[in-house]
């Protein structure tokens, strides 16, 4: 099959639809990473050979919880390190939810473990709580560090639990959520001068040195130095911009040996326009058209200030890309059919998929009015290249509205559970859609959505 790109002149040229890449569960990586905290509760249980006594059983669990935490610290790290295989077969959403999942875990487990240790040892040299805790923070190796260390993790905590989040915005959570790197660092030789686990236990050490070397290897290249050595070699440009709908625009952006990055349609990156007032905050916008060898889109619609002055750029503003993420690809798919069902400005990856998709393929279009519809154009004239059907179902009142049930959906399209579906507009709109499929059959597995609410 051939597809037809945008191009800013106009013209479409037929292009080769990328080929499937082999699929893999990602559960596989949970089980990775429930195995290796079997791993740890093993190397609790080598150097345990009994328990004696109520001072025995807490501070036996406060080393437990200890290496659960330490274990998980590295994990939770690992997660948001932006490994190209984890956010292929994983899915950057995913990826997020497991980190924001984890991260509620770890910070209560290392509470407890602080808590079972100050008890236990207390009970063991018969004084008070008050006393044991000065004594462990101010007389034993690197625990005064570990202490801090603990104290900034709960603050990410808390300012990451939904009710401190929606206060603030999401440029002031991202740098406050590095005090988590710090919190780490100052935590993790405590671990080592001080657990019974790792004093007298050399391999035991090495093997945690190298998971905290590996993890941080991982940061530094992929959060860092890749967006650097990418910024420098592919120097992108702002070419143009271009209004699409009201509200809504498309930057057109010029760069050298694009197709370096390996961009897939349904794919996005994290974008930071060198421009006064946008240099110090990176937003997620995807691609609205295949790559090119020299030229990336992303069309964006007016949600706030970031946005808004993405309208405003000019032309040869410089600009970093950290990417590509995401797992909304071709790869997701397993049948031959497909619906792709976007609301508002969430056309904008299932366009470049709508171009590209191999198969029989549907897209439905939801938007309030017909001035709304952005990128219309283009997608008629896919539709018309490769004999797809497209729908526009405008809001209601507007003459033609489609309610977003199972019924209004299986008249549309009969054989609508056998599709894969690719799934993207507000959460409103998603979350609606999301229950008239499962209604109409589609399975939760061909139900495939990526949200950038992380």
């Amino acid at each position: 099959m051939t597809a037809v790109p945008h191009t800013r002149t106009g013209k479409y040229v037929p292009r080769h639809a990328p080929p499937p890449a082999r699929r893999v569960p990602p559960e596989g990586f949970l089980v990775v990473i429930y195995g290796g905290a079997v791993a740890v509760l093993a190397l609790w249980w080598r150097h345990t050979p009994s328990v004696v006594g109520l001072d025995g059983w807490l501070t036996g669990a406060g080393r437990i919880t200890g290496l659960l935490a330490g274990y998980a610290c590295a994990v939770l790290l690992a997660l948001m390190a932006r490994v190209p295989v984890l956010d292929r077969v994983v899915g950057t959403d995913r990826l997020a939810r497991w980190h924001a999942t984890g991260g509620r875990y770890t910070v209560f487990i290392a509470l407890a473990h602080t808590a079972l240790i100050i008890w236990g040892s207390s009970i063991t040299a018969r004084t008070n709580v008050f006393d044991q805790t000065t004594t462990l923070v101010f007389q034993y190796q690197d625990v005064l560090w570990a202490t801090i260390g603990l104290l900034l993790l709960v603050g990410v905590g808390v300012v990451s639990a939904r009710a401190a989040r929606r206060r603030m915005s999401y440029e002031t959570w991202h740098y406050l959520h590095f005090c988590t790197y710090l919190a780490v660092f100052l935590a993790f030789f405590h671990q080592l001068s001080n657990g019974e686990d790792f004093v007298a236990d050399r391999p035991a050490r090495l093997a945690w040195y190298t998971l905290y070397l590996g993890v941080a290897a991982l940061l530094l290249w992929n959060r860092f130095l890749t967006p650097l050595r990418r910024a420098l070699r592919h120097r992108l440009r702002v070419a143009e911009v271009h209004p699409e709908a009201p509200g809504v625009v498309s930057v057109y952006l010029t760069g050298k040996r694009l197709e370096e990055l390996g961009a897939q349609p349904g794919q996005f990156f994290r974008w930071r326009f060198l421009a006064p007032g946008q240099w110090w905050t990176a937003n997620p916008f995807s691609l609205s058209a295949p790559a090119g060898p020299s030229e990336l889109r992303i069309t964006v619609k007016e949600a706030g200030g970031h946005s808004r002055a993405v309208a405003r750029l000019r032309p040869g503003t410089r600009v970093w890309a950290e990417g590509p993420y995401g797992a909304f690809t071709a790869a997701r798919r397993s049948s031959a059919k497909v619906l792709l069902l976007g609301g508002g400005v969430g056309i904008t990856p299932l366009r470049p998929l709508f171009e590209t998709l191999p198969g029989e393929v549907t897209l439905v279009y939801f938007a309030r009015r017909a001035e709304d519809l952005a990128l219309r154009n283009e997608l008629e004239d896919i539709a018309a290249a490769r004999g797809a059907q497209v729908h526009y179902a405008l809001g209601e009142g507007a003459g033609n509205s489609l309610p977003l049930t199972a019924d209004a959906l299986c008249d549309l399209i009969p054989d609508l559970a056998s599709h894969d579906v690719y799934l993207c507009g507000p959460p409103g709109m998603t979350e609606a859609a999301k229950s008239a499929l499962h209604g109409a059959g589609v399975p939760r597995r061909r139900i495939h959505h990526e949200s950038f609410a992380f």
